[in-house]
């Protein structure tokens, strides 16, 4: 594969079960384990400053095996706490496909990635939905959210283009971890809303029949 210019060929990725992260769109992150504080500082010294965000695979805890498919993101805010914490904020450049992971002395995890496949990520215009149906989509989420307690603002809500609205409610959404896999994974964003819609729906009736969401 043929490096792109802005985006290496080997990046360091941060694990992170439930955490996703979709193009264009912003993660906030704390940052306080040493290896993770670590990866952070040496990516700031890259001109790119990418962090690959991935789900494990599993319920292992020790190097626990990664999904294929992951988000890189540049971080593009930072700000440090009195104790050397973190806050960080990734901004969504693109996803990747895991090669390799590549053996080293870093405490932190690094793969071998192929940007290949995933060209609309980088795109700097939004990405557009022809079948996107605004008032359908605010009637299921005004049934999802009274029914499961969750709260919102609705004007901000009302007020995103299709893509912001069905990304941030993606990555915010308390969907299972394996769900938050297919959505990361959703070709397009038309793909990616009417998984989000089926997944939602299942929540209603999963929620009608005493099964929690949890």
């Amino acid at each position: 594969m043929a490096n792109l210019p802005d985006l290496p060929a080997t990046i360091p990725v941060f694990p992170l079960t439930g955490a996703l992260l979709l193009p264009r769109a912003q993660l906030p992150l704390h940052i306080f384990e040493p290896r993770y504080l670590a990866m952070l500082e040496d990516a700031l010294k890259t001109p790119e400053r990418l962090i690959g965000m991935v789900q494990p695979c599993g319920a292992s805890r020790d190097e626990p095996r990664l999904h294929s498919i992951g988000c890189a993101g540049r971080v593009t805010a930072f700000s440090e706490t009195e104790d050397g914490r973190y806050m960080i904020t990734l901004s969504g450049r693109s996803r990747f496909r895991v090669r390799d992971e590549v053996e080293g002395f870093t405490p932190y995890r690094r793969c071998d990635v192929d940007w290949a496949g995933f060209e609309p990520d980088r795109a700097k215009a939004a990405e557009s939905d022809a079948g996107f149906d605004r008032d359908a989509l605010f009637g299921l989420l005004n049934r999802y959210f009274t029914e499961t307690g969750l709260s919102t603002d609705w004007e901000s809500l009302k007020e995103a283009d299709p893509e912001l609205l069905i990304n941030s409610l993606s990555m915010l959404l308390p969907l299972d971890p394996e769900d938050k896999q297919a959505l990361l994974e959703a070709p397009s964003l038309s793909t990616r809303r009417e998984t989000l819609v089926t997944l939602i729906e299942y929540a209603l009736r999963g929620g009608s029949s005493d099964e929690m969401i949890q």
